[in-house]
C-alpha cells in the first residue's frame, strides 16, 4: 500500500510499551505520511516530549515507569498539544481517568488504523484553533502572558469589537481565538476552545451531547458522550463552574450573564 500524503509532515509521539503494537501502529501511521517517534515507557515518553517538538501525542494507558494517566497530567502542566489515549479494553475507568487528566480523545485497542487516522486528523484540525493559528506550543511557559484586555463592554454578549463576546467576567474573542476571565488569559486546549466557541455561538441555547460530538469531535459515527461530559467538566474549572449549566436529560448551555 502506497503512502497517503498529509498536507505537512506531522510529528507524532507514540508511547506504547508493547513492542508488537508499537511497531504496528508506527508502520501504519508512517504509511499515511506521519513522522512517528516511538517510546516504550512513560518516562522515556516524557523525555522524548521535552526534547523535541511534536504535533500530537498518542499515549497508552498502561505504561511502565510512569503510566499514561500520569504522563498526560505531566504534559498538561507544560503544553496544550493534542493527546489521544489508547485503552486496551475501553474500560470506563481508564477512559474517564484519561479524559480527566487532559486527553482530548481516546481509541480502543486493537486499533483500527482508519479510525485512528480519522481521530488524528480531527485533533490536528482542532489544534489550529489557537491565537497563532498553529498547533499549541509544547513550551508555552517560555512566552510572556499577554496584557489584560481593556473593558469590552457590559451585558451578556456585549461587544465593542467584531467577534468579541462578553458573558459576565468571561470574554471570548471569536476572531483572535482568545479567552479571558476577569481580564486574564485562560489557557484552553484546542478541544476546550472549540467546545467553548460552540457554546458562545448560541448563548442560552441547550446543546445536546450528540450535536457536540459531531461539531467539536467531528464524529460521523456514534461516539462516547463521556468525552463531552469530561471536557465540559475541564472547561468549567477554567471559565467558572456556573458559566455552563447542565440541563438534565438534554445537554448543556452557556449562561448569558
Amino acid at each position: 500500500m502506497s503512502a497517503i500524503p498529509v498536507p505537512e509532515l506531522v510529528s507524532v509521539l507514540l508511547v506504547e510499551d508493547d513492542a508488537t503494537i508499537r511497531r504496528a501502529v508506527q508502520l501504519s501511521l508512517e504509511r499515511y505520511g506521519y513522522r512517528v517517534t516511538p517510546a516504550a515507557d512513560g518516562l522515556a515518553g516524557l523525555e522524548a516530549f521535552r526534547s523535541g517538538r511534536h504535533d500530537l501525542l498518542i499515549l497508552d494507558v498502561m505504561l511502565p515507569e510512569l503510566d499514561g494517566i500520569g504522563l498526560c497530567r505531566r504534559i498538561r502542566e507544560e503544553s496544550l498539544v493534542p493527546v489521544l489515549m489508547m485503552s486496551a479494553r475501553g474500560d470506563a475507568l481508564d477512559v474517564v481517568a484519561g479524559l480527566e487528566a487532559g486527553a482530548d480523545d481516546y481509541v480502543v485497542k486493537p486499533v483500527d488504523t482508519s479510525v485512528m487516522v480519522a481521530r488524528i486528523r480531527t485533533l490536528l484540525r482542532r489544534a489550529t484553533f489557537t491565537p497563532s493559528g498553529t498547533p499549541a506550543d509544547p513550551h508555552p511557559a517560555s512566552h510572556p502572558a499577554p496584557a489584560p484586555a481593556p473593558d469590552a463592554g457590559t451585558g451578556p454578549g456585549a461587544s465593542r469589537a467584531p467577534g468579541l463576546l462578553v458573558f459576565g467576567d468571561l470574554t471570548v474573542d471569536t476572531l483572535g481565538l482568545e479567552v479571558r476571565r476577569g481580564g486574564r488569559p485562560v489557557p484552553l486546549t484546542p478541544t476546550e476552545l472549540r467546545l467553548l466557541l460552540e457554546f458562545a455561538a448560541a448563548p442560552g441555547a441547550v446543546l445536546d451531547r450528540r450535536r457536540l460530538l459531531h461539531e467539536v469531535w467531528d464524529y460521523g459515527w456514534e461516539g462516547d458522550t463521556r468525552v463531552v461530559d469530561l471536557c465540559v467538566l475541564r472547561l468549567r474549572k477554567k471559565i467558572g463552574a456556573d458559566r455552563i449549566e447542565t440541563v438534565r436529560g438534554f445537554g448543556y448551555k452557556l449562561v448569558r450573564s
